[in-house]
């Protein structure tokens, strides 16, 4: 193991290094299950022999991790279907978020720092939606905070629009540790109010950023390379229907910037159905 350097300032450096690096969670190696490991069982004490010195007292151990609910100990489909419940009750988009903030039933909500909702304006004609929030997003409380947000607002700007004039969300609204990819579970147990909050605000068209929320939302079987640019419809569970566009997500085309051309043609196709053009 590498040595921690002695000297305060190094160390924080060190420190402030892993924590822009996404390193903002001690995990292990390998995964557990620890709600399948069965307890320790304790061995009984055993009387100390005749004539032998009585032993210290052990120091005091830590205090064990705070246990998670039980909804979020729960099966996943059986919490996805409370998510469901819970979802449709949501007569306003501050009504659902509020509902969400209350939500125990999965577990990202206790690794994260804070929900990250939405942004921008609910009764704008476009809504975007991102697959999960980041380091920036979770410190602040709101989607696309960080250098890929940055580039979304660039990419708006292009087109004429701001985020003033659109509503932005993600499938998933609370950070995965070390901003790892939601697991199937995590995205079946988060749709239910994804899926709410696009009906409650109603928007004319759907940007799907990233190949995560076109085929969670789409249905889509296909990479995001093949599906973007290609109009689709989406329809909310009480019938509505409205256009939905596929395009890459910001922070791949951070990590592929030489693919900025493909998502400026799309952002210029939705400008066209914006226009009336498409």
């Amino acid at each position: 193991m590498q040595d921690l350097p002695s000297d305060r300032d190094a160390l924080q450096a060190l420190l402030d290094f892993h924590v822009e690096a996404g390193v903002d969670l001690a995990l292990d190696e390998t995964p557990h299950n620890r709600f399948a490991e069965p307890k320790a069982e304790r061995s009984p004490a055993r009387a100390p022999a005749a004539g032998s010195a009585p032993k210290a007292s052990a120091a005091p151990s830590a205090p064990s991790p705070r246990a998670l609910p039980k909804a979020a100990a729960s099966a996943p489909e059986e919490v996805a279907i409370m998510a469901r419940e819970q979802a449709r009750h949501a007569q306003s988009l501050e009504e659902l978020e509020a509902i969400l903030a209350g939500f125990d039933g999965c577990a990202l909500k206790f690794s994260a720092k804070n929900l990250a909702f939405a942004d921008g304006n609910p009764e704008g004609r476009v809504m975007l939606v991102g697959e999960a929030p980041g380091a920036d997003e979770d410190r602040i409380g709101k989607p696309f905070m960080g250098r890929s947000g940055q580039l979304l607002d660039r990419m708006l700007a292009t087109i004429g629009l701001d985020r003033t004039q659109v509503y932005v969300a993600n499938i998933v609204p609370w950070r995965p540790p070390g901003n790892r990819t939601p697991t199937p579970q995590e995205i079946a147990i988060c749709k239910p109010f994804i899926a709410r909050q696009i009906e409650l605000a109603s928007p004319e068209i759907l940007l799907c950023l990233g190949g995560p929320a076109a085929q969670n939302l789409l249905g889509l079987k296909d990479g995001i390379l093949r599906t973007r640019g290609r109009w689709y419809s989406y329809k909310t569970e009480d019938g509505r229907e409205m256009k939905a566009l596929p395009t890459l997500h910001p922070a791949y085309l951070l990590r592929q910037p030489l693919q900025k051309r493909l998502g400026w043609r799309d952002f210029q196709a939705l400008r066209r159905a914006l226009d009336g053009r498409e």
